[in-house]
């Protein structure tokens, strides 16, 4: 019998974006399996006037209260605010902070929003989501050889969402579909500079993506070869003798996130070089 949830408010206040603390966040709550966060998040919060709601709504649904505000005198109020709450609260990026100024033995400039500027990595990253979406299942395969990384899998092996998150690292992908009996287009072979990787899964795996993909179709759609296990079987069959015959590493991404999908990806990538 499964035990229920407990839930507890979060609260994430944050300077700028809130990603980083969102990150924090749902990293801390992923440890306690019995317990659920409701997820409050207030991002660019940089004065006391919009500040002062926040600490109301905290009072209104008491719990953990997460920030990254490096305003000094803002961050002494939400401790002081708490505290008379009697609500625990830390600043994520405080103790950070503070252990790179003693190691460095510079103060910290306490700039909000420092972590986004607009650099050049950051155009890196713009540059490699524009080409990954033109690339995505098997388009504009004239120019594959300028992608970074190239993944090849047969149908729900998490190619697209896996490609976005690389290049959201500024990790420029393109994937292309490996289909039973259809040739891989030709600058997929001689490619020299993306690495190429196939993912693949296990048959039963696939098989349920796909039934719940067929469940949102219309009544005209055949699945029937589309789930068949056995059809299934034969074309990761086919995509593995592919990755073979080409010496291209598998990943097997049944029990993998997207994220540990794509660790592994950049983990091959010095070995490919």
């Amino acid at each position: 019998m499964e035990s229920t949830k407990n839930y507890f408010h979060l609260h994430l206040i944050s300077d700028s974006t809130g990603e980083t603390l969102i990150a924090a966040g749902r990293a801390a709550a992923a440890q306690f399996q019995s317990s659920q966060a409701l997820e409050h998040v207030y991002p660019l919060i940089r004065n006391r006037k919009q500040l002062m709601p926040v600490l109301d709504a905290i009072d209104g649904a008491p719990g953990i209260v997460l920030y990254t505000i490096v305003d000094r005198e803002l961050s002494d109020i939400i401790d002081q605010r708490c505290r008379e709450m009697g609500v625990p609260c830390v600043s994520v990026l405080e103790p950070v902070i503070d252990l790179f100024q003693s190691y460095l033995g510079a103060p910290s400039r306490r700039r909000v929003g420092a972590q986004h500027v607009m650099n050049a990595e950051y155009f890196a990253r713009i540059e490699a989501l524009n080409f990954t979406m033109d690339h995505d299942d098997g388009q504009l395969p004239a120019d594959l050889d300028e992608a970074d990384v190239i993944l090849i899998g047969i149908s729900r092996t998490s190619k697209t969402p896996t490609s976005i998150y690389l290049a959201n690292r500024g990790i420029k992908t393109a994937n292309v579909p490996i289909v039973l009996g259809v040739s891989l287009p030709e600058r997929l072979s001689t490619a020299t500079k993306p690495l190429i990787v196939g993912l693949i899964a296990t048959t039963d795996r696939i098989a349920q993506v796909r039934q719940n993909r067929i469940l949102g179709q219309t009544q005209e759609f055949r699945g029937d070869d589309y789930i068949d296990r056995a059809q299934i079987s034969e074309e990761l069959k086919y995509a593995r003798a592919l990755c073979a015959r080409n010496n291209w590493p598998i990943i097997d991404v049944t029990r993998r996130s997207i994220e540990e999908t794509a660790a592994a990806i950049v983990a091959l990538r010095p070995k490919s070089r």
